[in-house]
């Protein structure tokens, strides 16, 4: 019996200690996201009141920073903006990167090793170094200053590092799978697209909300490729309709914060274990 209770204490002490060591992890990590929500829920006196305390709210909350972004900005129209970006980008990374990994996973070519690393090294090249020459094309295609500017250089960084995990993923797969629906008379892309990407999910959840959060929240491309307020995305319209030269919007800038974050929250909350398993699946067997 006092073995019994010794254990079970043994077992709560195991367990608040855990947590308790997950305490600061966690406050770190939500801090950003509750000083965007005080901050956009704050009267501009408050806000720029020195003497005023900055992680509380003291004079009471107010809705009108939110009121003056959906009515009197074009948020709306950036957010739809960005949706279509990052989710026709996305796709077709997505579709690339799938034929790609597939084809460097399991096919057998030469130089095939030495593509798979280019892939991944193409990735690793910064994004400020691209954006001048990619800049020529978007030029040349004539698609400039427009969302497609966007949808057709996204998918260039996209890509490499897509590929580059769902090589690793594919390779999680037994081959003795693929091996006897090709005997029974399947083709290549059909043991692709009834076998292998069925077992696949979780890696290709990680994949596309890995290409989404980043094509959601890019601001160099979408900074430089377009320029008119209604082609803008949402990242770079908050930025350039509320900062105003040496004046800032903080309110309005902090509800566009909290309000361009929920989509992302939302969906890594919704796929979070698909997420998690496909991400380390990729890593450890790429």
């Amino acid at each position: 019996m006092n073995v019994g209770v010794r254990s079970r204490g043994a077992r709560i002490r195991s367990a608040v200690f855990g947590y308790a060591n997950m305490i600061p992890f966690i406050a770190f990590a939500l801090f950003p996201f509750y000083y965007m929500v005080i901050t956009s829920l704050k009267k501009d006196a408050e806000l720029y009141n020195l003497k005023a305390v900055p992680f509380l709210i003291q004079t009471g909350v107010i809705t009108d920073h939110y009121r003056y972004l959906f009515f009197k900005t074009e948020f709306l129209t950036w957010m739809k903006n960005s949706l279509i970006i990052s989710v026709v980008a996305t796709s077709v990374s997505l579709v690339i990167a799938i034929l790609a990994g597939y084809s460097l996973a399991r096919l057998r070519y030469r130089g095939v090793g030495t593509f798979g690393t280019a892939v991944f090294i193409t990735y690793l090249v910064p994004p400020t170094l691209l954006f001048l020459p990619l800049s020529q094309v978007v030029v040349w295609l004539g698609i400039s200053d427009t969302i497609w500017a966007l949808i057709v250089t996204y998918p260039t960084f996209l890509v490499p590092f897509s590929t580059w995990l769902l090589m690793g993923y594919f390779r999680t797969i037994p081959r003795e799978v693929e091996e006897c629906a090709l005997v029974d008379g399947a083709s290549r892309m059909q043991t692709l697209c009834r076998i292998v990407l069925p077992m696949a999910v979780p890696g290709i959840v990680c994949v596309t909300l890995f290409g989404f959060t980043l094509t959601w929240n890019e601001f160099t491309y979408a900074l430089t490729f377009v320029s008119q307020t209604a082609n803008k995305t949402a990242v770079v319209g908050v930025t350039a309709d509320l900062i105003r030269g040496d004046i800032y919007y903080w309110g309005s800038l902090m509800a566009g914060a909290v309000v361009a974050s929920l989509p992302i929250v939302i969906i890594y909350v919704w796929f979070l274990d698909y997420y998690v398993s496909g991400l380390t699946a990729g890593a450890v067997k790429g």
